[in-house]
């Protein structure tokens, strides 16, 4: 029996796929209802036909990609008032380093990551050290620089 991987999603991200699949869903639908380049220019594969073939393909792969996420996509929840002070997967952990740099970043699953925006995956070396820790404690992230963080605040987005 296969191991089934599940995809933790907020809402918004997983909005955002379904949105991504019923758009690319309706892509697929028009373009094969478009007449097909000819296969051939003059002795030549006609180049405009190998595009179409190509985008047909990928347009494939990605609606397969989406339909395995979304039939195995787990919404990411407020854990109970009881457990909100422990990091996991939602929670936004405000971080304090040895030089007194304040970090914030929330822990998503792999797909919604964007440490950019401040968001990290619970699979990334920071996300794991932090799942499971409270307030007060320090954790050691070891990539590819050694840097210890004191968790300062955890906060939950109430949904």
């Amino acid at each position: 029996m296969p191991i089934t991987r599940k995809f933790y999603l907020t809402k918004e991200g997983l909005r955002r796929l379904r949105k991504e699949y019923e758009d690319l869903k309706r892509l697929r639908e028009a373009k094969s209802k478009q007449e097909p380049p000819a296969i051939l220019h003059s002795e030549d594969l006609n180049p405009e036909y190998l595009v179409f073939q190509e985008d047909l393909t990928f347009l494939e792969f990605r609606l397969a990609e989406l339909d395995q996420i979304l039939k195995n996509a787990q919404l990411i929840k407020t854990p109970p008032k009881g457990k909100r002070n422990i990091v996991n997967l939602g929670a936004t952990v405000t971080l304090e380093d040895k030089d007194g740099t304040i970090n914030e970043f929330t822990i998503v699953g792999t797909l919604e990551a964007n440490p950019n925006e401040g968001k990290i995956s619970s699979e990334s070396p920071i996300g794991r050290a932090l799942l499971g820790r409270k307030v007060g404690e320090e954790v050691v992230i070891t990539s590819p620089i050694r840097v210890v963080y004191k968790i300062k605040k955890i906060k939950y987005q109430l949904s």
